[in-house]
């Protein structure tokens, strides 16, 4: 959430910002609310020294043996004032930040410009997808045949956009979180982590889901929210702290369920496992001092794609346009795999970099040494990967003409050895 003052003071530049996302101008709005809570502020401050001044009137009139019935009538007629005063600078402070916590992070500098992903630019591709085979299937089709991916018993548990996975499939699924597990924590630094898949309300604030996007979460009756990725409480991890400069970077990784109400998202993805209400992703989420977050992006980003390789899995990485970018970011690179079945690239993991954006509706800060002054903290999250996605991936790609999977080497002894699916 933004600053009221530096709004104030960069009101074309904030202006600016929101502009290349799309949102209309607010700085003038920003700027009157700010304005007239603080002349409140004054009067309120005025007030109360006048209401203190009063008061010591009072007693030296008493002293002197004066009747101050009349002074004793204004002090209390300010103090009626000044708790008005206090009424109306709240409702006002509610109403600015109800303003300031519904609009989007600003787009870094270098973000390219653009309404939608058709302006999203590619930067560098790996691997070579095969367009070589028409008859090639559709996970699902594959899933189906091998009698190991069920969506009509799903739907008859739960509805539509869920799946039941099961025997060799199953255990693919879990054997790839367990890979992507093990590389993250033992190569790249990443803390494994096992957090709580309800939060409270200030968790899903902290992280940008409210109050905007609150149809697209799913809510229990006694006031949880399933959280949507592991992204929100592992950020929360750092919401409300002051952090020793030594301790930072802070990285956590976690494998968890998902849970996504997919509002808006009728007629996408239907068939399949692409898009689900339940799903299971392997998270990354950092915590570091502002100078430090370009590279921590740049090096989320590789420990992704690192995943990607290990797999043998074709792939792209895109830079979000403005347009384009979540509600909480700063910057995004979209890493794409290769799905034959579907001829093209489909998103699979999305890292992005928030700046302050989220430490500021958490309050997540840290001190220098040395210093007494505190300074916000960057936070930063990507998917490493959405393990459904990656499962559709490698069975698409991994897919043979008798209808069986090869088992990647890499997930290999995962599975005790098992070289193939069918």
């Amino acid at each position: 959430m933004f600053s009221a003052r530096w709004i104030r003071e960069n009101g074309d530049l904030f202006d600016g910002g929101l502009a290349r996302r799309g949102v209309e101008p607010h700085a003038a709005h920003v700027q009157d609310l700010d304005a007239q809570r603080r002349a409140i502020q004054t009067a309120f401050q005025d007030c109360q020294k006048e209401r203190n001044r009063k008061s010591k009137e009072i007693g030296a009139a008493r002293g002197r043996g004066e009747d101050v019935s009349d002074l004793i009538a204004e002090v209390a007629g300010l103090k009626d004032a000044a708790q008005a005063l206090e009424r109306e600078e709240k409702a006002l402070g509610a109403k600015l930040d109800a303003l300031l916590a519904g609009l989007p992070n600003l787009p870094a500098d270098d973000v390219p410009p653009g309404d939608d992903e058709s302006a999203n630019v590619e930067i560098r591709r790996w691997g070579k997808p095969d367009y070589s085979d028409s008859n090639v299937k559709q996970h699902f089709e594959i899933g189906e045949a091998l009698g190991l991916m069920d969506f009509e018993r799903a739907a008859k548990l739960s509805g539509s956009r869920f799946v039941v996975l099961s025997g060799a499939l199953a255990r693919l699924e879990r054997a790839l979180a367990a890979f992507m597990l093990d590389m993250h924590t033992t190569e790249f630094g990443y803390t494994e982590t096992a957090p709580p898949l309800l939060v409270r309300d200030a968790a899903a604030f902290g992280t940008g889901n409210l109050p905007k996007f609150e149809e697209d979460l799913f809510h229990t009756a006694d006031g949880f929210w399933l959280i949507p990725t592991a992204e929100m409480p592992l950020t929360n991890l750092a919401a409300g702290e002051i952090l020793d400069e030594d301790a930072l970077p802070l990285r956590f990784t976690a494998y968890t369920p998902c849970f996504r109400a997919e509002a808006g998202a009728a007629g996408k993805d239907t068939r399949g496992m692409l898009r689900q209400h339940q799903f299971s992703k392997v998270e990354l989420v950092s915590v570091t001092r502002p100078e430090d977050s370009e590279a921590e992006h740049e090096r989320m980003t590789a420990c992704a794609e690192e995943v990607l390789k290990r797999l043998g899995l074709a792939y792209r990485v895109v830079v979000l346009c403005a347009g384009d970018m979540g509600f909480s970011a700063r910057k995004t690179y979209d890493i794409e795999v290769w799905l034959p079945g579907q001829g093209r690239y489909r998103e699979i993991s999305s890292c992005s970099n928030c700046g302050d954006f989220q430490a500021r509706r958490m309050n997540a800060r840290y001190r220098k040494a040395g210093e007494r002054q505190t300074q916000f903290v960057h936070t930063l999250n990507g998917s490493a990967l959405a393990v459904g996605r990656t499962l559709v991936a490698v069975l698409e790609n991994y897919q043979r003409e008798d209808g069986g999977v090869t088992v990647p080497e890499a997930l290999r002894p995962y599975l005790g050895g098992l070289e193939a699916i069918g």
